[in-house]
C-alpha cells in the first residue's frame, strides 16, 4: 500500500457549493427568475426517481449552486460568495426588483472590498463582492 500523507491534492476546483432550501421549485424560481442564475442541471434520481439534484450557476461561472432539501436539519444557514465588477450597479438592480432580502446599502470593511449580502428565502446568505483587479 503507497503512503499518500505527503502527496499533493489531487483537487483541483470548487465546483459546486450547496445550499439546503425547503421547496426546490420555489428555490429554482428565486434564483433563475430573481437573481438570474441559469439552470445548469435538475436530475431525478433514486429508486423511483423520489430525489431531485438541482444546480444553478450566474451565467459563464464554471462553479455551479446545488439547491437540495434537508437531510437531517433545518435548511438555510449557509453562506456563499459571489463576484461583480460593478457592486453597486448589481445592488441597484436587485433593489429594483423587488421581493429580495437584500441589505439596504453596500459597504466595505476597513482594507476589503465593497460588498453586500442578500438572503434567499430560506435564509442562506449570498455575500456580493466586488472582484478583485485582474492581473
Amino acid at each position: 500500500m503507497s503512503d499518500f500523507t505527503n502527496a499533493p491534492t489531487t483537487i483541483t476546483n470548487i465546483g459546486v457549493a450547496m445550499f439546503t432550501v425547503t421547496d426546490q421549485d420555489a428555490a429554482l424560481a428565486f434564483y433563475t427568475e430573481k437573481l438570474g442564475f441559469e439552470v445548469r442541471g435538475d436530475t431525478r434520481y433514486g429508486e423511483e426517481g423520489e430525489m431531485r439534484w438541482v444546480e444553478v450557476a450566474p451565467p459563464g461561472s464554471s462553479a455551479r449552486l446545488a439547491l437540495n432539501p434537508p437531510m437531517a436539519s433545518q435548511p438555510g444557514g449557509s453562506t456563499i460568495g459571489v463576484e461583480t465588477t460593478d457592486v453597486l450597479r448589481e445592488h441597484a438592480r436587485l433593489n429594483a426588483i423587488g421581493g429580495i432580502d437584500l441589505d439596504p446599502e453596500p459597504m466595505r470593511v476597513p482594507g476589503g472590498p465593497l460588498m453586500f449580502m442578500l438572503r434567499d428565502p430560506d435564509r442562506n446568505h449570498i455575500v456580493v463582492v466586488e472582484a478583485p483587479p485582474a492581473g
